[in-house]
């Protein structure tokens, strides 16, 4: 086992730490997505193999040298990683799919605490996120700009004084800002008012994706909801826009939720209890089946009906209990889908029986 993918399994995720707040109890964590290319080098969509060599070695050299962090910081060259352990990142939100896929001279580095992470020859040469856990825009932004401030300082950006930043796909042209945050609206979901929140936003060109980005699909009513717009906006401009519409869509799950608790009490309280039974008793669990039944049981710790749960440890659960994660703890590849869905609702089983959900 890479020693660094070791330590990464031992970490707990701290961008899904417990509520802060009680827009908190909707969202669960957020992220800022930069997007930079390096002025002398082709972009990664047209770059030879050579370019996108020399880019990741010019970015390897700050690391190294310590010119960007003296410690702290994980380096993982994709094409020297084997595919389960890509997918470990992917499943933790650290890498993007393109990276999973697409491995040479491709490279990531991540902060010990999981909170940064620099992907390196992705869609544009340098992609920096940054997550916070709950609705904490301004905190992930501050921490990217940081890294982004530290980086320019000894590689050039391919930057327009009318433009902006330069970047792979014409949408990012700008300030190249991406912010988004991760919501659980089971309420909306629940209610059947979800689809016209999501026409909404799409009109107001917000985009809403599943829990691992484009092209995801919805799992265990959590979606990602981001602006596509970066040009033309400064970036505090950008976050207040943002955050003026999350505001918005929390507030109508809330809403959702106290309406259903008042109208359809014990359907939903049932719909609680069958969730944390099949955790609890389950011998089979699916992939998607988990991350209903985490969604259930969340809305049961957020409305207070499970006084004795960790919130913090149930979101753990929506990254620890995904296939590539459950093949490095079983050691080696499952025969079948069902010894590895045998595999994943026997360890759910032995958390709650030993009370490390609490």
């Amino acid at each position: 086992m890479n020693n660094s993918i070791e330590k990464l399994l031992k970490n707990p995720l701290s961008f899904l730490n417990a509520a802060d707040n009680s827009n908190d109890i909707v969202a669960i964590s957020s992220r800022i997505r930069l997007a930079r290319n390096l002025q002398e080098f082709a972009f990664p969509v047209a770059a030879k193999l050579e370019e996108l060599q020399e880019v990741r070695n010019q970015v390897d050299d700050l690391f190294a040298g310590g010119k960007i962090s003296k410690s702290g910081f994980y380096r993982f060259f994709m094409d020297e990683l084997p595919e389960l352990d890509r997918k470990i990142l992917f499943e933790r939100r650290l890498i993007s799919n393109d990276l999973l896929e697409n491995v040479a001279n491709r490279a990531v580095y991540i902060s010990a605490n999981e909170k940064i992470s620099l992907m390196v020859n992705e869609e544009d040469h340098l992609r920096i996120q940054s997550f916070c856990n709950g609705f904490n825009l301004k905190k992930a932004y501050k921490a990217a700009e940081n890294l982004d401030n530290k980086i320019s300082e000894h590689l050039q950006y391919a930057f327009d004084p009318r433009l902006g930043y330069l970047s792979s796909c014409p949408s990012n042209v700008g300030t190249a800002v991406r912010a988004s945050v991760m919501l659980h609206l089971v309420g909306l979901q629940i209610s059947g008012e979800l689809d016209s929140a999501v026409r909404a936003l799409n009109k107001l060109n917000f985009a809403v994706r599943g829990v691992f980005g484009e092209g995801s699909s919805n799992v265990g009513s959590l979606f990602q909801i981001s602006n596509q717009f970066t040009l033309g906006c400064a970036e505090e401009e950008i976050l207040e826009k943002i955050q003026n519409t999350i505001e918005q869509i929390i507030s109508y799950e809330l809403n959702a939720r106290e309406q259903l608790f008042r109208t359809k009490q014990y359907e939903i309280l049932d719909y609680i209890g069958r969730s944390y039974g099949m955790l609890k008793h389950a011998y089979l669990l699916e992939n998607k089946e988990l991350y209903n039944a985490i969604s259930g049981v969340k809305l049961g710790v957020d409305m207070g009906v499970f006084s004795n749960l960790n919130i913090k440890r149930v979101h753990e659960i929506f990254i620890s209990m995904g296939d590539a994660h459950l093949q490095k703890y079983h050691g080696a590849p499952f025969k079948n889908i069902e010894e590895k869905n045998s595999y994943r609702a026997a360890l759910v089983r032995d958390k709650i029986r030993k009370g490390q959900l609490e």
